[in-house]
């Protein structure tokens, strides 16, 4: 009979940091997106308490939106296919758009969302992610704005679930199993 693994979590940043990188990232997007009424699009559900803390330090005249995809399930690795659960439910023709993601690791969903976009012709396509797993992502666009730049770990926390869990800590913490 083997024993359940129970999950070890230990901080890896901040609630702190998180608030302080944020309140960057939304002076940035309020200085460069000025008289643009952008259209902020969440990416569920891992992006919703980022997105959520970023947009009330937005100043500027805005839209927010989400689409739902799923690449992962419940497993650390993604299967490597996408799927789309959740379709946008505004015109984005001719209007500037920032993605909003919790991690770009791979790069495999980020990769989709912008093929995905750029068929309905946006004035402008950006993105902005809390955390860049810069040493595996394969992706042949820049994302245009980082909150952290993380190892590879696997991190829960701040919208962020393994299994649907640890999404509401308020701190990113590194998931390790023990026995």
């Amino acid at each position: 009979m083997s024993k359940k693994t129970q999950p070890k979590l230990k901080e890896y940043i901040s609630e702190d940091k998180i608030s302080k990188r944020i309140n960057k990232l939304a002076n940035k997007l309020n200085k460069d997106y000025r008289d643009k009424n952008p259209i902020f699009i969440g990416i569920l559900n891992g992006s919703f308490i980022f997105l959520a803390d970023l947009i009330r330090e937005i100043k500027i005249d805005c839209e927010i939106d989400f689409l739902k995809l799923s690449s992962y399930g419940d497993e650390k690795i993604s299967s490597g296919n996408v799927t789309l659960l959740k379709d946008l439910n505004c015109e984005i023709e001719n209007r500037h758009i920032i993605i909003v993601e919790d991690i770009v690791d791979s790069g495999l969903s980020v990769n989709f969302i912008k093929n995905l976009i750029e068929e309905h012709k946006p004035a402008s396509l950006r993105f902005v992610t809390l955390l860049f797993k810069k040493d595996i992502s394969k992706l042949t666009f820049k994302i245009d704005y980082i909150g952290f730049k993380i190892d590879n770990k696997f991190v829960v926390g701040y919208g962020l679930d393994f299994a649907q869990k640890y999404r509401n800590l308020k701190a990113i913490k590194v998931l390790k199993s023990t026995n």
